[in-house]
């Protein structure tokens, strides 16, 4: 591995923080920092009352996973297995919440940008191929987020206005939408790179995207609660981690892709890029290490697992065990449009199964579409030496901006680039891993702040085993990608 002391890279200081980005103005900062280390002696209520008024990175971590995959593996498990499934999604985040928590703590003991630490304590190559694989797949999955966006806001027109229309109008519908959704997304994404009040205005536009999902689908399960469709005793067993039980023909072929594909679907290779970035740009420092992890918690993984749990349980309690399933399990497939009208035709209200429903489908869409436009900035300018925050990183967040068209050619093109890509990212994020985990335990690179005694053993054992699974779980994903190419091909 290589120890270099940080320098200058081709006159641009790529080693610490974000001099472009400041989330907070330096007075403000410097209160906040005081705040935090007058709250370091007092109990942990004080210190978590004090930290919810100042989360945010974790929030847009929710915003990011929460996309099409998520909500494509959460309808799949509740239409095919109840409710038995509602432990994957938050383990698998669990999972992912103790590795991002040594990014935490790495990024705000040393102030480094993670390109550069791994680039100088790991190695250039893996750096490079970090940053490429999160670029790469930042593009090709922008693509289904605007075919879904699209298809979903055409759903819930024509639920509303009962307008009927042929094809060619109907992707003139589409293009237009998408349209829309991209210079949305645009606006949101460049108020970003605008100073301490873009950041947290950017911040807070996604928080309230991730509470948008997460009302929308809870209205749904509240409804089929009202109508006596919700069995809650088996809602909470649902939580307690077990191999689901096989009670229908054809569930048994499902049940280890489903399981699987949830976990690959929690946390993927541009999260783990952007994290770091998100927290240099609010200016966080030492003094926000403990902020940070409970951060995680309350704005990733306890949004995330509501999120993902509602729309399993909603789907679970109207499909699950009936024909509709039987028809998700022959087709193998569940998109949400579709999940929308069985929702409808099992008696859930239009307003609810199509519109509450839609808008909390359309929050997920968005908010990943932004998020992904920020880790293309961030990737860009850290390959190419461009200090973020200004045009260039501006014009940069603009590479996936093409993949509006998706609305047109995303069901043609999905099946010979998503699976690549899949496979590709799956095998890259444990090796990611493992770099973070390299550098948890370099003397080097951390100095005193490097985890020892004890509490270094807790924090080794519990990443080695997030790093287990990680690997598992991308090695048997791959394996079901790879199949699903050869079958293709052979057929």
């Amino acid at each position: 591995m290589s120890e270099q002391p940080y320098e200058p890279l081709e006159g641009v200081d790529l080693a610490k923080g974000l001099p472009m980005f400041s989330g907070s103005d330096p007075e403000a900062l410097e209160r906040e920092k005081a705040l935090l280390r007058g709250v370091q002696s007092k109990g942990v209520l004080a210190r978590w009352r004090t930290y919810l008024g100042l989360t945010g990175p974790g929030w847009l971590q929710s915003a990011m996973t929460l996309g099409a995959g998520s909500s494509a593996a959460s309808l799949f498990a509740g239409a095919i297995f109840g409710y038995q499934l509602l432990w994957v999604q938050p383990v698998a985040m669990l999972l992912g919440v103790i590795m991002l928590s040594a990014m935490v703590h790495q990024t705000l003991s040393t102030g480094c940008r993670p390109f550069d630490a791994m680039r100088r304590h790991v190695h250039p190559a893996l750096a490079w191929t970090w940053a490429i694989a999160a670029l790469t797949s930042t593009v090709i999955w922008h693509i289904p987020q605007y075919a879904l966006a699209a298809g979903m806001t055409e759903d819930m027109i024509k639920a509303v206005t009962k307008v009927q229309y042929g094809e060619g109008v109907q992707q003139l519908v589409l293009l237009l939408l998408g349209a829309i959704f991209l210079a949305i997304s645009i606006t949101v994404t460049w108020s970003y790179g605008s100073g301490h009040k873009g950041v947290r205005l950017y911040e807070r536009t996604l928080k309230g995207f991730v509470w948008l999902i997460i009302i929308a689908f809870a209205v749904v399960v509240a409804h089929r609660t009202w109508a006596g469709a919700i069995r809650w005793g088996d809602v909470l067993r649902g939580f307690i981690p077990k191999w689901p039980t096989i009670e229908y023909a054809g569930q048994e072929k499902y049940t280890s892709s489903v399981v699987v594909g949830a976990f690959a679907s929690a946390v993927g290779i541009n999260m783990t890029f952007l994290f770091p970035y998100t927290l240099l740009a609010r200016g966080w420092g030492r003094e926000h290490r403990g902020l940070g992890t409970f951060d995680l918690f309350t704005g990733m993984l306890i949004p995330y697992s509501m999120a993902t749990g509602l729309i399993i349980v909603a789907t679970g309690a109207t499909l699950y065990g009936t024909g509709a399933m039987q028809a998700v399990i022959d087709h193998g497939q569940l998109s949400p449009t579709a999940a929308a009208s069985m929702l409808q035709e099992a008696g859930v209200p239009l307003l609810i199964s199509r519109i509450v429903f839609g808008l909390g489908i359309l929050g997920m869409v968005l908010s990943s579409i932004t998020m992904q436009m920020l880790v293309a900035g961030f990737a860009v300018c850290e390959m190419f030496g461009i200090e973020p925050g200004g045009r260039l990183y501006k014009w940069a967040c603009l590479i996936p901006a093409p993949a509006f068209l998706g609305v047109l050619f995303w069901k043609k093109m999905s099946f010979w680039i998503a699976i690549p890509t899949s496979a590709i990212c799956g095998v890259m994020l444990p090796i990611a891993y493992i770099a973070f985990f390299l550098l948890n335990n370099s003397r080097r690179y951390l100095g005193q702040d490097k985890p020892s005694g004890t509490r270094g053993l807790v924090w080794n054992a519990a990443m080695l085993v997030a790093l287990a699974l990680s690997v598992a779980a991308a090695v048997i994903y791959t394996y079901f990608q790879v199949s699903k190419l050869a079958a293709k091909l052979s057929g």
